[in-house]
């Protein structure tokens, strides 16, 4: 039996985190496969570690604030220490419908890749995000293919699944803040293949966005700087 461990970073996030709770639990596997729920409370100011304490997942109640990198390791670090085959990365707020889930994983079954990426922009479907958030997506698949030549089309996707290779780095390793773009330097420096699938996604269920219309170019520029830093730092260290 291959098990999945599907780790959800929550702040904030007492409206939505029981349905996606329920959604994972509920999500239709291939065979052979297990699915377990790991929410990662980042010490949320409302009811969030309430809740969770009665759901029928692992409930991971962070001390302090650790953002959402640091809230996505601390899953993933639970993942490689009690040796689960994969890691699924689900958002807390209900964009990611677990019966996408599935396309992630047979996905990883026929290309055998390391890493693979839930995109909305591969065909079009589902929610497509603000056309100023689309604009940063763009952006950031032209640098990460300018530094390591991969075309990622939904490089801030949250929705992701990573084999017990990448596991093992990225639980000593994670980006911090907005880890997603990041991260793909730091897979592709690291030789995992990465893969993109199509998925639907929806807009948020609950809870409020850590990225605002106003903040998007303070956005790109800061994560900008971590991409190049991360190329740099891996690049020359090797």
């Amino acid at each position: 039996m291959k098990r999945i461990a599907a780790i959800v970073p929550a702040y904030n996030e007492e409206k939505a985190i029981a349905a996606v709770v329920a959604d994972i639990n509920s999500a239709a596997l291939p065979a052979g496969y297990s699915i377990t729920a790991v929410v990662v409370n980042d010490c949320s100011k409302d009811t969030t570690s309430e809740v969770i304490s009665k759901l029928n997942c692992i409930a991971l109640n962070l001390p302090i604030n650790l953002g959402i990198g640091g809230a996505v390791q601390t899953g993933f670090k639970y993942a490689f220490e009690n040796n689960y085959d994969f890691a699924i990365q689900i958002d807390g707020d209900g964009q990611h419908p677990a019966s996408e889930i599935q396309k992630l994983i047979e996905f990883q079954i026929q290309n055998t890749v390391d890493v693979v990426i839930g995109s909305r922009f591969i065909s079009k479907e589902g929610f497509q995000s603000s056309a100023i958030r689309r604009f940063g997506i763009n952006y950031f698949k032209w640098l990460n293919n300018l530094l390591v030549g991969i075309k990622v089309n939904d490089s801030t996707s949250g929705f992701r699944l990573i084999n017990k290779k990448v596991l093992e780095v990225v639980s000593d390793y994670y980006p911090d803040e907005y880890p997603e773009p990041e991260a793909i330097i730091l897979y592709s420096l690291n030789g995992f293949k990465i893969g993109e699938v199509q998925v639907q996604m929806k807009e948020r269920q609950g809870g409020v966005s850590s990225i605002g219309a106003f903040s998007s170019i303070y956005y790109m520029f800061k994560v900008s700087l971590a991409i190049i830093y991360t190329f740099i730092r891996i690049k020359f260290k090797k």
